[in-house]
């Protein structure tokens, strides 16, 4: 009879394998994410049928963090922009303090390994950003824009910001705002 799946091992696991491919990128041996989590590799194996599954399940748990953490305490009784300005800086914050998964979450989003189901399970978690983007172009320059290309632009002003700030780390509240506040006249 099978044993039954820990939670504690895979939550080992999906840690071990944001160290591992911080470090070495996408084409690190899963021997090597079993052996930093402590487990064989039958054990991961176990957990996750292929490298791939382990990639799409770490791609999804990211993406679902950072919209958890972006999202937390929105403050949902205040004007659209200190929503926006709320989601922004939790996001980035989550960036620079978790810079491993940043990295990974980065090489994911373009790694032929994540299936079509995945990006668009990605995009569910997201939706609660979305929706936030959606509501704040609606009356702005944006407003004709597909969501999408709103999504892109943001994340594209962000990855900018998040870099900067991690440059200038004395200064990455005023990056922060800087790079908000280029985002928010774009759409707004």
């Amino acid at each position: 009879m099978a044993r039954p799946k820990s939670e504690d091992r895979q939550n080992a696991i999906m840690s071990a394998a944001i160290r591992v491919i911080a470090s070495k990128g996408l084409g690190a041996a899963t021997a090597t994410i079993a052996k930093e989590a402590g487990v064989s590799s039958g054990s991961l194996f176990t957990y996750y049928e292929t490298k791939a599954h382990l990639l799409n399940e770490l791609f999804l748990e990211l993406k679902a963090e950072m919209a958890k953490v972006a999202l937390d305490e929105l403050p949902t009784e205040s004007e659209i922009r200190m929503q926006v300005l709320h989601m922004w800086s939790r996001w980035l914050r989550w960036a620079t303090s978790s810079p491993e998964k940043r990295r990974v979450l980065e090489l994911l989003s373009v790694a032929d390994e994540i299936t079509q189901e995945s990006h668009q399970a990605a995009n569910l978690a997201l939706r609660g950003m979305r929706e936030l983007l959606q509501r704040s172009s609606e009356n702005g320059h944006m407003r004709d824009a597909p969501l999408g290309f709103i999504v892109s632009i943001m994340f594209g002003l962000a990855e900018a910001t998040i870099n900067y700030m991690l440059f200038d780390p004395a200064n990455a509240d005023k990056h922060c705002m800087a790079g908000f506040e280029a985002f928010w006249r774009t759409i707004s």
